[in-house]
């Protein structure tokens, strides 16, 4: 197989796997970079199973980056937050997307795999993600496949999985963008009235500055002060303000503008209607993919 077609056929499928492992777009196009480099030195003749191959190549990878990042992470001012996945309507036919289900790159879905250890994250996504028997995945982390059925049954149930897409990513794709543009119109207005509409009562805003920019280091609870807080902020900007509806992990989001420079990237989980949680990146360091736009 020629290189280009392996690269072709394989990156969509790798990306996946690593951007859903680490969060991270910039970190998970490195280690697939860092995987097919490997593949191209040693040469792919004597590879009996290339797709388990570069799996193996990119979770082990993942797994090195997560240790070495972990304590990065606890010194992590603030909350954080996943770096954001913009997709176009243009990328629609992309083999990426067969691979980049909605409900499985949310933000609230990345949320949950924090709760989970690198090797059960790893074992839960080439399992329910990827669909790989045990057999396989025994060979990709290096555990029995005994071991490995009882790692994702055991993440599963950590993280409730049964109850996850109803309310992340099964949702009709027309109505949330019909939600995201209404809200949109009432964050350019300004009025905290008009936000609070678009909110579940007991809603909850993270927001990720990464202490690159102000922005808060704790959630705050509540449709009156989230909404008090947002309407706030605006009034006491004075430069110009703009914001567009993209496709954010998946699901419709917000990119806005500061000054006609991207300041944040929002995202929402939605339930009967209303926003119950919206996720805020503003750390510059996650929005550098858009900062050419």
């Amino acid at each position: 197989m020629k290189t280009e077609h392996i690269y072709s056929v394989y990156k969509p499928l790798l990306f996946s796997l690593a951007y859903r492992m680490l969060g991270s777009v910039m970190d998970a196009e490195d280690i697939v970079q860092e995987a097919f480099l490997t593949l191209y030195k040693s040469g792919s003749d004597h590879i009996q199973n290339l797709k388990a191959y570069l799996c193996k190549i990119v979770t082990n990878r993942c797994l090195e980056r997560l240790r070495s990042t972990s304590k990065q992470r606890e010194v992590y001012m603030g909350t954080w937050l996943p770096e954001p996945l913009i997709t176009t309507a243009s990328d629609e036919t992309d083999p990426m997307q067969s691979y980049l289900q909605k409900e499985s790159v949310s933000t609230a879905y990345l949320l949950l795999f924090q709760q989970l250890s690198y090797v059960e994250r790893a074992v839960f996504l080439l399992r329910e993600a990827m669909q790989y028997d045990y057999e396989e995945i025994a060979h990709i982390v290096g555990k029995s496949s005994a071991n490995c059925r009882q790692i994702f049954h055991r993440a599963k149930r950590s993280l409730s999985v049964n109850d996850v897409p109803d309310h992340l990513g099964r949702l009709d794709t027309e109505k949330t963008t019909s939600l995201v543009e209404q809200f949109m119109s009432a964050l350019t207005s300004g009025d905290a009235a008009q936000i609070m509409k678009h909110l579940s009562t007991d809603a909850v805003l993270l927001t990720d500055g990464g202490g690159k920019v102000k922005a808060l280091t704790q959630p705050l609870y509540g449709y009156i002060r989230i909404s008090h807080s947002i309407s706030s902020f605006l009034e006491k900007w004075h430069g110009s303000f703009t914001c567009r509806i993209a496709m954010v992990n998946g699901l419709p989001g917000i990119v806005v503008y500061m000054d006609e420079k991207t300041w944040a990237v929002i995202s929402f989980k939605v339930r009967d209607g209303h926003f119950t949680n919206l996720y805020f990146v503003a750390n510059p360091d996650k929005l550098t993919q858009l900062v050419s736009e």
